[in-house]
């Protein structure tokens, strides 16, 4: 395979795999003015919580989402006017919920709740947790996961007391978490940086199940961290799949066969970090790492300078270190494309740098760096 039909089935790998993504459906409740809109943005990659956009699920429930996204939002506005209100909220939202676990169909399943109080109230209203606690209950039979999620938390210690409280109550909740989801500037005499959004995004990840995880880093920007974690996984899992394609009793590794894990890790850490590439930016990838004529040269070359470092080395032997070589490339590419994926969510580079003659040389630096610890490592 050379580099174009490399880069092209790299392509078509990522866009499948981004189609293969099943839709996340969050539930977010509480009062108007606790900030859900804000959280909901300062989550996720796309603006879901527009004002006045939003299509109608029930009299009391909207559902936000953009097409081509795996995310949607069902929000509950007005649910501060009234017990009667809020009654309805709760059971249309069981409704939804039971609607969407008869169907089988985890793609129209409400996944999560999310109920929002703002701290800047400095106490829990009496009618939230009888709401909760109502809700809990009848929520036992289809179990969906409700995350407490303290917005505003500003001071920090007041979203600790209020953490305290709601705990105190021991609702039927999944955990409660205060967060502060933009930075808070006080007259320009001092700023409150953003927090507990990334302990948001580890305890969705922990509550959701394992076909929705790589749909929350998809869509999620609250933590790159996250991102990088299941990223890791990927490459992971790409690793132990070369070593079984190599483990040959061959002196070298023939890499052509490495290509098809290689295309699907890329594809797959790309789906995760959610970022837009192009051909000229995998062929860029591509070049720089593997070299013009794929993994198969460079395969070949780190295989033999291993073997001349073992005298005498025989055909078992041989195909032991053919499995560690293709360990070694496979995670140094994967690695290296992380920390590509890395620098270019956080705005360091661009993607039209990577095809530039110093954008590939930050590449081929990269996996030459990761290269040489992943040797260390396999040593």
């Amino acid at each position: 395979m050379d580099i174009a039909n490399m880069a092209d089935a790299v392509i078509d790998a990522i866009n499948q795999n981004v189609r293969d993504l099943k839709k996340l459906n969050i539930a977010v409740v509480g009062k108007t003015g606790v900030g859900k809109s804000t959280l909901i943005n300062s989550v996720f990659r796309e603006d879901l919580a527009a004002v006045g956009i939003g299509q109608p699920v029930t009299s009391k429930i909207r559902k936000y989402f953009k097409k081509d996204f795996p995310l949607t939002i069902y929000d509950t506005p007005g649910f501060e006017l009234g017990k009667d209100e809020q009654e309805n909220v709760k059971n249309e939202l069981l409704d939804i919920i039971k609607t969407g676990n008869m169907g089988k169909d985890v793609n129209e399943a409400i996944h999560c709740i999310w109920y929002c109080i703002n701290t800047t109230t400095s106490r829990i209203e009496p009618e939230e947790i009888k709401w909760l606690r109502s809700f809990s209950s009848e929520n036992r039979v289809t179990q969906v996961p409700i995350i407490v999620v303290l917005t505003q938390a500003c001071p920090k210690q007041r979203g600790r007391d209020m953490k305290a409280a709601v705990e105190a109550e021991n609702l039927d909740v999944i955990s409660v978490i205060p967060v502060l989801a933009q930075d808070m500037d006080f007259d320009g005499e001092y700023l409150v940086k953003a927090y507990g959004l990334d302990t948001l995004i580890d305890i969705m990840s922990k509550t959701l199940p394992t076909e929705l995880e790589k749909t929350l880093q998809n869509v999620q920007k609250a933590s790159i961290e996250a991102k990088k974690k299941y990223a890791q996984g990927i490459v992971a899992t790409a690793v132990a799949a070369a070593m079984g394609e190599a483990a040959i009793p061959v002196p070298f590794a023939d890499a052509t066969m490495l290509v098809p894990t290689q295309i699907s890790m890329i594809a797959g850490i790309t789906a995760v970090f959610g970022l837009d590439v192009n051909k000229s930016f995998i062929t860029a990838v591509i070049s720089a790492t593997l070299g013009s004529s794929g993994a198969t040269v460079l395969g070949r070359t780190v295989v033999s300078n291993i073997l001349k470092l073992v005298p005498g080395v025989g055909s078992v032997a041989g195909g032991a270190i053919s499995a560690g070589t293709a360990a070694i490339i496979t995670t140094a590419l994967g690695e290296a494309y992380i920390g590509l994926m890395m620098a270019m969510y956080k705005g360091e580079i661009s993607k039209d740098f990577i095809t530039t003659s110093a954008g590939k040389k930050y590449i081929s630096d990269m996996f030459a760096f990761n290269l040489k610890n992943a040797k260390k490592i396999k040593s």
